[in-house]
């Protein structure tokens, strides 16, 4: 073999070798993207849980007032709503969230059952509006919820494929949770709020 076609093949060979290093590097580039962009959808997605459950925890709060007047002797109910409230404020995992969410619908079940007492507050128009705002809260929470669940399905799914999961491991990207609560107590919660 002469010297011409020995510089030949070796000049092939490392633009080969170029080509391919662009290529790896290119497909790491993209497929990082992708990764915070639904890592980023994910947070966003939560956030508007979040949102939600704040506003659910305030209309709780008020609910827990209206019924207070009506009702002195319910001490436990309203540390519960309190105890609940205070859940709320300092988790920051879907998870955490989730425990928090499930305190909340328990306490707000004992305070319809405490209201279910009182035919006058029943009767009352905050009282009324309150039960309309914190239906239509849970129904947000819930659509929320599913939208969460959905882009963190989305997301886990891309992170844990071939050849994506190579790069996710590469990048240090792990699964994100799952917004789970207590679909029964919703439920409940869903029915006395009719």
């Amino acid at each position: 073999m002469n010297f011409f076609g020995f510089y030949l093949n070796i000049t092939l060979l490392l633009w080969i070798l170029a080509g391919l290093i662009a290529f790896v590097l290119l497909f790491l580039w993209n497929r990082y993207n992708s990764f915070v962009s639904g890592r980023n959808r994910v947070k966003a997605d939560f956030a508007d849980i979040d949102v939600q459950l704040r506003r659910r925890a305030s209309l709780i709060d008020n609910l827990a007032e209206i019924v207070r007047e009506y009702a002195k002797h319910e001490k436990t109910t309203f540390s519960d709503v309190a105890e609940a409230r205070a859940a709320l404020e300092k988790p920051h995992s879907p998870k955490d969230s989730a425990v928090a969410d499930n305190m909340l619908t328990s306490t707000l079940r004992s305070l319809f059952a405490v209201s279910e007492d009182y035919p006058d507050l029943l009767a009352s128009t905050n009282y009324q509006q309150l039960r309309a705002d914190i239906k239509e809260t849970e129904n947000l929470i819930a659509n929320y919820r599913e939208k969460y669940n959905q882009t963190v399905l989305g997301f886990n799914t891309m992170i844990d494929t071939f050849p994506n999961l190579l790069a996710a491991n590469l990048f240090g990207f792990k699964d994100e949770e799952l917004f789970e609560t207590d679909v029964a107590g919703k439920q409940e919660v869903s029915l006395a709020a009719a």
